[in-house]
């Protein structure tokens, strides 16, 4: 039977809180999620949260008591209590019903099977965690087989970027790599490393892709290096008609991922 918690001064409570800083969920190997969708994703992919934090007033919600279920039958805890206690949790002043922790995963190059799906996104030094988010939800409806994060990229698990995948981060697998194990990772079987660039003349939308491709997104303000560009199979642009001179790193990632999609559903 969950148990309940209304202290702010419960230890529990202050090490939970502390996850939302990097250095404790690496000391922790712990993250939060948030938000009643989000978990449900979660545990639809397999993956069932340490703790479950739950408002009283949500308690007969029936995706909560599955969440509940779930969490107990794994062995965790589910814990009942209050909206500031879930909002010191989550940081928001508007907390959902509902807050999740959950251990870290990983997954390694070596473990993914590029053949499993004809898109693959690759991101280099990504900063921003919406960025990171969004472009985990485009992988997420585009079917894509997983996110490469090149570098020193944004923490996947910060709360920011798990909150603005929106479940993504539990259905999208995530790989964290250097550009020196990534490069002969790829180039160890089939793929096509497509990036996106200022410096062609070549359009998106003229371009062939062959599957699998791997859509390469380089760091939001200063694009991709140029020994990276150099690697690429194909350098392509997307045409700015107006004054701005590039398209935000995750909408860019969307609109060539769809891009790739649709040729790819053409050809059968």
């Amino acid at each position: 039977m969950p148990r309940e918690i209304t202290a702010y001064s419960n230890p529990l409570i202050k090490r939970i809180r502390s996850l939302r800083e990097k250095r404790h969920r690496r000391e922790e190997g712990l993250f939060l999620a948030e938000g009643l969708r989000i978990l449900t994703e979660a545990r639809e992919a397999g993956r069932i949260p340490h703790y479950l934090f739950f408002a009283r007033d949500s308690a007969a919600h029936p995706l909560v008591l599955a969440l509940v279920e779930a969490v107990e039958a794994a062995g965790g805890e589910a814990i009942e209590t209050v909206p500031d206690i879930l909002s010191k949790l989550s940081g928001k002043d508007n907390p959902q019903a509902v807050v999740g922790v959950f251990a870290e995963f990983a997954h390694a190059l070596d473990t993914l099977d590029r053949g499993a799906a004809g898109i693959w996104l690759v991101a280099e030094r990504l900063r921003d965690p919406g960025n990171l988010g969004t472009i985990l939800r485009t992988g997420d409806a585009v079917g894509a087989g997983g996110l490469i994060l090149i570098g020193e990229c944004v923490d996947p698990f910060s709360v920011e970027a798990v909150r603005a995948s929106m479940g993504a981060l539990f259905t999208v697998p995530v790989v964290q790599c250097e550009w020196s194990a990534f490069l002969p990772w790829l180039r160890s079987g089939p793929g096509q490393l497509v990036g996106l660039s200022l410096d062609t003349s070549v359009d998106y939308r003229s371009a062939q892709y062959q599957a699998p491709t791997f859509l390469l997104t380089g760091n939001e303000a200063q694009g991709m290096p140029d020994a990276y560009a150099a690697q690429c199979d194909l350098l392509v642009k997307i045409p700015m008609l107006g004054k701005a001179d590039s398209l935000n790193a995750a909408v860019a990632t969307a609109v060539m991922a769809y891009e790739v999609l649709g040729q790819q559903a053409r050809r059968g």
